[in-house]
């Protein structure tokens, strides 16, 4: 029975390669056949109904929660003019120097990376920074691996990513939290070494075709119209950082932190209840996509989890799966491909299934199969041209994603490396 659900979700795969079936859809009738699958009764305890769906789609709802808040912050960032403000004064810190001003809007895609991840934090990085880049000579392709690397720089701290990996592996904030801090370093180092590699690779090319920047006057009158936001509304993506990385609030209140910062260092008294509820909604409407793929993940995880698909998909996964550390290390960064393209092992499809299993049967700790997870992650986030930040900023500045995945996958491949090498030599 192990060998039939192995190709079920093979068939998952290939239905959204294919894009057959939305992702998340494809998830959830990948969980009930699973679970038909694993001798699972209708009703009662371990069923498909009662365990799997009912049991199984609140169960990352602290994530979705989080994932609201960030998303919440992410257009306070924006309304507020607070993004804008931070984008414009490194540019002009940066001056006529294409280097500096790439390396300064690298930086504020990472501060936002950690508020917001998705295309939602590439457009508040990119919506100045990419034709700024541009502008001073950075090749258009660059401009927009700038920005992804950028954000891969923050996700290590972004919280809702936390909070996932805490609730899908069931593991403590904590244990999420040091791993994450391993990582940092390695997506740090990549993301300076492809600004200083690729922008002199092809030397400065001073041209200006980005029609998006015509296209768009609104966004960008609208930031002339609101101004600089004040220096101290500035650090407002520090705060929610600051509390759960330094001062050990949990991530919920933490990023409410970060909401209320924001809102009472920019907005006037009388303006804040209207501010607060448009932004709230507008959250709302950036959240849904996510919450929407974080539902079907978690009714996935109840039916791999449940026991007969744990008996029948043991022996079959141990048998494939690399005890020995040098192997787990090569096996796993040779099969780094397989995160692109919605592909089998990206952490925010099939991925989590396969994560689950390999938790549940114990072929993995669970701290090991993080290391795994957040490694691809830091790829897919980047380079994968059918995620959402990567499609905008390669059409915002007038490339195809598919060149963004070229540039940037040998930088990512290497991150994912060094996190694999420090989940083998210490979690295995």
């Amino acid at each position: 029975m192990g060998v039939v659900i192995l190709l079920v979700m093979a068939a998952g795969v290939a239905a959204m390669l294919t894009r057959k079936l939305p992702t998340a859809f494809a998830l959830v009738l990948l969980a009930v056949v699973i679970a038909f699958l694993a001798d699972a009764p209708l009703t009662g305890k371990g069923s498909v109904l009662d365990t799997v769906l009912q049991e199984g789609a609140p169960a990352l709802a602290a994530t979705m929660i989080a994932i609201l808040l960030g998303s919440w912050l992410g257009k306070l960032l924006e309304e507020t003019g607070i993004a804008g403000t931070l984008v414009r004064k490194i540019v002009e810190f940066g001056g006529d120097r294409p280097v500096f001003v790439a390396l300064g809007v690298l930086a504020v895609s990472a501060v936002v990376g950690t508020v917001t991840g998705s295309a939602p934090a590439a457009m508040l990085a990119g919506l100045i920074g990419i034709p700024a880049m541009i502008a001073v000579g950075i090749p258009k392709v660059t401009a927009a691996g700038t920005v992804l690397m950028g954000i891969a720089v923050g996700v290590p701290f972004e919280l809702p990513v936390w909070q996932f990996f805490s609730t899908a592996l069931d593991l403590p904030v904590d244990t999420v939290r040091g791993f994450m801090v391993k990582l940092f370093p390695f997506a740090l180092v990549a993301a300076v070494a492809y600004v200083l590699v690729e922008s002199r690779r092809r030397g400065v090319e001073h041209t200006w075709s980005l029609k998006s920047v015509q296209a768009r006057p609104s966004r960008g009158d609208r930031r002339r119209r609101l101004g600089d936001a004040p220096w101290y509304a500035l650090l407002t993506p520090a705060v929610p950082l600051t509390l759960a990385l330094g001062l050990d609030v949990a991530i919920i209140p933490s990023l409410l932190g970060g909401v209320l910062y924001a809102l009472v260092t920019t907005t006037r008294p009388r303006e804040m209840n209207r501010r607060l509820l448009r932004t709230l909604y507008g959250g709302f409407e950036v959240a849904a996509p996510p919450i929407t793929l974080f539902v079907a993940i978690g009714i996935l995880l109840a039916a791999v989890k449940l026991p007969g698909a744990v008996d029948a998909l043991q022996p079959l996964v141990k048998a494939v799966s690399p005890q020995n550390t040098v192997l787990f290390i090569l096996v796993f960064t040779l099969l780094v491909p397989l995160c692109l393209f919605r592909g089998p092992l990206n952490v925010f499809g099939l991925g989590a299934g396969i994560a689950g299993v390999l938790v549940a049967t114990g072929i993995y700790p669970a701290v090991a199969v993080l290391g795994m997870t957040a490694s691809y992650n830091q790829v897919f986030g980047v380079s994968d041209p059918t995620s959402t930040q990567t499609v905008w900023s390669a059409q915002y500045a007038g490339v195809s994603p598919h060149q963004v995945m070229l540039r940037t996958l040998p930088y990512v491949w290497a991150v994912a490396f060094g996190g694999l090498c420090v989940t083998a030599f210490t979690e295995l």
